[in-house]
């Protein structure tokens, strides 16, 4: 039974309250104490940063302990002249939104009801239109939903295009202006506006890329979220040529060349965060295409939990990465989630006593107490030479971001075997095919047994929407698959969280504002993780049929295939059976 706000003494903390829910266990709760103590950090802020409740949960059960009615924002429309009560710039910055009135009743969400010149701004507010307010408390991300309502992202274009047939006559005299003067005329043009327009939204959206592309008459802006794309504006073509040149200006690329692929990078600091965005532009038959890649340096490093690891897998995952030397692969597909897993079991071995080196391409997260390199070909610093140098840098740990050649192989085979602990990643489509493929690279396999520790795949589903989840059945034709896959799991290594009936039941989201009518919200890995154990070692000397005899070892050590490790995740209800099949299909 929930905890009421008229039972709590004045000595009730927010973990009292998550526990009397079973928003949290025990076990959790005396973790984060001992954490609380260790770190001198509040409990309150170590249960948001490791994300145990979800934000919603978590707000209600604050409600609580602040004894203020909780509000839900999602899917509400509020009048323009309720929400200018409190001006954009201030409801930003002091996390607050008008969202209803009725009478001189004023009704503001709030996502920390402790913050005093907030609370300040909002009486000075209520005493000049001489209002009541009544508060409430809201999530970040309710709050985030109502504050796009000020100047939705069609709305700011649109205001921007006002100015576009200046831009076009601009493109027209573009062989006439020097690269110099162009540069210029771009970076004040209402063209700028819309690209910085663009580029918000599309973080605000948790979007990992951005495509600007010329389709037809049309250019078409898409955002690539939860893996999948989506478009979010179209435009008039004659903006296209200004929206490009103004990229290149602020990726330093060079202008009046269109006739070569060119890739670069800028900055830019949104919400308070520092975003990178990575450029490439590609020449297609009638114009030029531009893919931004999305990457927020500021984010918290995930934990391995949280990513979706569990089981045999995270056990033999987290036994190899505490050994002192040796080599820790992982395999997948670009988009796989590969470089978030190497930051988070790096972040696992963060100490101040230890020398952590990286050598990546590009630096995506920046770790406090990690020396981080970034490759850059045009001046030689490829993975090889950088791992040369970085070998010389008396490291103990060391992170590659990819072993693409026969030269880093080398390299990071013989740095494993030299008392020096590897992460670097394959691309390969499964955990099995990494030891042909150093093979292939000239590695012979008596070094790659010494070396390897243990082998990993992943791929990213997506999450089924919390808000709008509904209990399904699948077809009888995938069902069938899905019992094949349960029946090779084995009654003695299924899990005991998994009951399994006739017909099997899964979970869908039906499609909801918060999940915009996707029925997905987030993503979580599925892997397979190959332990290099003595019997693995013996069949990788042994050679001939390596594959197949890796995997009847994996079978043997108790894992589950990353189709199997997803069909269990489906049955909790985490993701769906379709997206499991999707993402390991062959």
């Amino acid at each position: 039974m929930p905890t009421t706000t008229a039972q709590l003494s004045p000595e009730t903390t927010l973990l009292d309250l998550l526990l009397a829910d079973n928003l949290v266990s025990q076990e959790q709760a005396q973790q984060l104490l001992a954490e609380s103590q260790q770190s001198q950090r509040p409990v309150n802020e170590l249960i948001e940063l490791k994300n145990l409740v979800r934000e919603e949960d978590l707000v209600r059960e604050k409600s609580k302990l602040f004894n203020i009615p909780y509000i839900d924002l999602f899917g509400r429309v509020v009048r323009a002249e309720i929400l200018n009560v409190i001006p954009k710039e201030l409801a930003e910055n002091y996390r607050m939104v008008a969202f209803n009135k009725s009478g001189d009743e004023l009704s503001i969400a709030m996502v920390d009801p402790s913050n005093f010149k907030a609370l300040e701004a909002v009486e000075f507010i209520a005493r000049k239109n001489r209002f009541r307010i009544k508060y409430y408390l809201t999530s970040l991300s309710s709050l985030k939903y109502i504050i796009r309502q000020y100047e939705s992202l069609s709305a700011e274009v649109e205001e921007a295009l006002k100015g576009a047939e200046e831009e076009s006559q601009l493109q027209q005299k573009m062989l006439r202006v020097d690269e110099k003067g162009l540069e210029e005329v771009v970076k004040t043009a209402p063209v700028s506006k819309m690209v910085s327009v663009i580029l918000r939204h599309a973080v605000e959206g948790k979007a990992s890329d951005v495509h600007i592309e010329p389709v037809a008459d049309e250019t078409r802006v898409r955002f690539r979220i939860d893996g999948i794309l989506h478009t979010s504006l179209v435009l008039p073509k004659n903006v296209h040529q200004a929206i490009v040149a103004r990229i290149k200006v602020l990726s330093n690329l060079k202008i009046d060349e269109t006739r070569i692929p060119q890739d670069g990078r800028f900055r830019m600091v949104i919400e308070g965060r520092d975003i990178d965005y990575r450029i490439s532009t590609l020449p297609l038959v009638s114009n030029e295409k531009v893919v931004m890649r999305i990457l927020d340096t500021s984010t918290n490093l995930i934990n391995l939990d949280a990513l979706g690891f569990e089981g045999n897998g995270l056990e033999a995952m987290k036994e190899n990465v505490r050994k002192s030397h040796g080599m820790f692969l992982i395999t997948g597909p670009t988009g796989s989630g590969k470089s978030t897993t190497l930051y988070a079991l790096i972040n696992l071995l963060n100490e101040e006593g230890v020398n952590i080196v990286t050598l990546e391409d590009p630096v995506e997260y920046f770790m406090k107490g990690v020396n981080q390199a970034q490759t850059n070909a045009e001046v030689g610093l490829t993975f090889a030479a950088g791992l040369r140098s970085i070998l010389r840098q008396d490291p103990d740990i060391v992170m590659v971001g990819e072993i693409r050649d026969t030269e880093t192989a080398e390299l990071a085979v013989h740095a494993a075997l030299t008392g020096h602990l590897v992460f670097s990643t394959l691309h390969t489509n499964d955990a099995f095919g990494a030891v042909p493929r150093l093979i292939d690279m000239k590695i012979e396999p008596f070094l790659i047994a010494s070396s390897l520790n243990v082998v990993m795949a992943q791929r990213l589903v997506r999450r089924v929407c919390p808000h709008c989840v509904k209990d399904t059945k699948i077809p009888e034709r995938l069902e069938q698959e899905v019992w094949q896959e349960l029946d090779r799991v084995g009654k003695t290594n299924m899990p005991e969280s998994i009951k399994l009936t006739k017909p099997l039941t899964f979970r869908r989201g039906q499609g909801c504002v918060r999940c915009e009518n996707t029925g997905y919200k987030g993503r979580v890995a599925i892997a397979e993780v190959l332990a290099v154990t003595p019997e693995v070692q013996k069949i990788i000397v042994a050679g001939g049929n390596v594959m197949d005899n890796l995997r009847s070892q994996f079978i043997q050590q108790g894992m589950f295939s990353m189709r199997q490790d997803g069909i269990l995740k489906a049955l909790r209800g985490v993701t769906t059976a379709e997206e499991v099949w999707d993402a390991t299909r062959a």
